[in-house]
């Protein structure tokens, strides 16, 4: 039998979405990316940001390269604010004690995205 995915190791959508939300709060109130989310109809963004999360996780949700370019090509996302992204992901994994290994495949995952992400 497989190994489980850190998607199903960690509780599936239920559990990622609280990993989610507390993500957005931190990021909501930071000066430089906060206002990224202003008029963003944010339980939208939560469910969307899940299915990602979930699938850096392992899990079935996905987005092509060529959507998450699309989604974020009107963006002026630097690397400064993809390391702010970067930093604030970690912290809400952490705060929901995802093991130190299993934080560093899912910031690794979504770093592989930067170049999708940043103009």
């Amino acid at each position: 039998m497989a190994a489980p995915t850190l998607y199903e190791k960690y509780g599936g959508f239920s559990r990622i979405s609280k990993i989610v939300i507390s993500f957005y709060d931190i990021l909501l109130e930071n000066d430089e990316v906060g206002p990224f989310f202003d008029n963003v109809d944010m339980s939208r963004m939560v469910d969307h940001q899940t299915k990602f999360i979930a699938s850096l996780l392992g899990g079935p949700a996905s987005y092509t390269d060529d959507q998450l370019r699309r989604m974020h090509s009107h963006l002026d996302i630097t690397h400064a604010h993809f390391d702010e992204l970067e930093a604030v992901l970690q912290g809400a994994l952490e705060k929901h004690n995802v093991a130190a290994e299993d934080i560093d495949a899912v910031v690794t995952e979504f770093g592989k995205r930067r170049p999708l992400i940043v103009r």
